[in-house]
């Protein structure tokens, strides 16, 4: 169905702003299953799925798992005339942990690796009690804006992209192993695709609204990220 094309310019309560074209609608309930297009470009406003807080759950869990392996397993092993050395994300890093390339280190660790755990805690944080019917934790609102605010620095999948383009000049002058760890930032990329998949934002704003949470003394309009 199609969103509503009027609003409450008085209480400014119950709108919904398109992410494509601003364009703001009043927000309708809705059922698991059904769609709200925006009037004006037809973007997906929101697509509530049943079960959807306990599914993203898991799979932030799913996450923090992968990337603990990916961390501390080989990454990938390079032989050449009979010797080889494998080393893994954590030993690049305690590598080049000295001297003026830490700064870098360190900020590259936290965009590959810190940035999607820290998302993956603060879904957990707001949707737990959500998903068990509960109300909310407090500073839940916050948690949820800040990990969607975070979105779209966490650099995993460009990582990836990255190594695989690095590997294919390294190919030609030895010989490459990919291990276990290279295959977690796989599994990385398909789980968020599928996290994307699940989340409708306007679905959990709902829910904490609901609850009655307030954070800075205004309440919290749905669909809003600001």
């Amino acid at each position: 169905m199609d969103a509503q094309d009027s609003f409450d310019l008085t209480t400014g309560r119950g709108l919904m702003a398109c992410p494509r074209c601003d364009a703001l609608h009043v927000e309708d309930e809705l059922q698991p299953g059904e769609t709200v297009n925006c009037i004006r470009c037809g973007g997906v406003l929101a697509k509530p799925r049943g079960g959807a807080f306990t599914q993203l759950i898991a799979l932030s869990f799913t996450t923090v798992v992968l990337m603990m392996g990916a961390i501390f397993f080989p990454f990938l092993e390079i032989s050449r005339m009979g010797f080889g050395n494998a080393t893994s994300l954590f030993g690049v890093g305690m590598a080049f942990a000295d001297g003026v390339l830490l700064p870098l280190v360190l900020a590259v660790m936290m965009m590959i690796v810190g940035l999607p755990v820290l998302r993956a805690f603060l879904l957990v944080y707001t949707l737990a009690p959500l998903a068990q019917g509960r109300a909310p934790y407090r500073h839940a609102a916050r948690a949820f804006r800040w990990s969607e605010l975070l979105r779209p620095w966490s650099m995993a999948e460009i990582f990836v992209i990255g190594t695989a383009v690095a590997l294919v000049k390294v190919a030609g002058l030895a010989t490459v192993h990919l291990g276990p760890a290279f295959w977690a930032f796989c599994a990385l990329i398909l789980v968020n695709l599928a996290s994307r998949g699940f989340m409708c934002q306007t679905t959990i704003w709902d829910a904490i609204e609901d609850a009655g949470l307030h954070t800075d003394g205004r309440e919290m309009v749905p669909g809003r990220l600001s």
